[in-house]
């Protein structure tokens, strides 16, 4: 599994500006309100998901961003969603609860995880996740998160949270 040095320099070959804050640990979208106030731009939940049939799914949205699970299904074409069990998540993405980020699928070499990415997340810039662990944010512009994804081979499926639609 790669590493916060590993991400960081992933970045750095493929010319991915980045700028990290280190912090206490934080678990939840409604800690950190400090963290937030010195960090600009969109701050992420991220939810790892398995459905019905076994694919596992990863959604990064705006904190903020009301998701529903029971209807999420019908919008993105999966069997009925629900959290992924903690091995999966450390096997797929190399990270625990509390450290669920984007930035994980560098170690999904398998491809085994679909992301989808929250419409209005797809606006912010910059964009901030945890770098593999909970204890710092890391700030990306929104063109470096889309080298990170493309450089990745990941095409993210955006869905509008609020429409409830796929929107691209």
């Amino acid at each position: 599994m790669k590493t916060r040095a590993d991400l960081f320099a992933f970045f750095d070959a493929h010319g991915v500006a980045h700028s990290t804050l280190d912090h206490p640990p934080v678990f939840r979208v409604e800690e950190g309100l400090e963290i937030k106030a010195a960090m600009p731009g969109g701050h992420t939940k991220n939810l790892f998901l398995k459905d019905a049939r076994g694919q596992l799914w990863l959604i990064s949205a705006l904190g903020e961003t009301v998701i529903d699970l029971k209807r999420l299904h019908h919008v993105i074409g999966s069997g009925r969603l629900s959290f992924g069990p903690e091995a999966l998540m450390v096997e797929t993405l190399g990270v625990r609860p509390g450290s669920v980020t984007a930035f994980g699928l560098i170690n999904d070499t398998e491809h085994r995880v679909r992301f989808v990415l929250d419409a209005a997340l797809a606006k912010a810039d910059p964009v901030n996740f945890h770098p593999l662990g909970n204890d710092a944010t890391t700030a990306v512009s929104q063109a470096g998160l889309r080298a990170f994804l493309a450089a990745l081979g990941v095409e993210p499926m955006i869905v509008d949270f609020e429409a409830m639609v796929v929107a691209s």
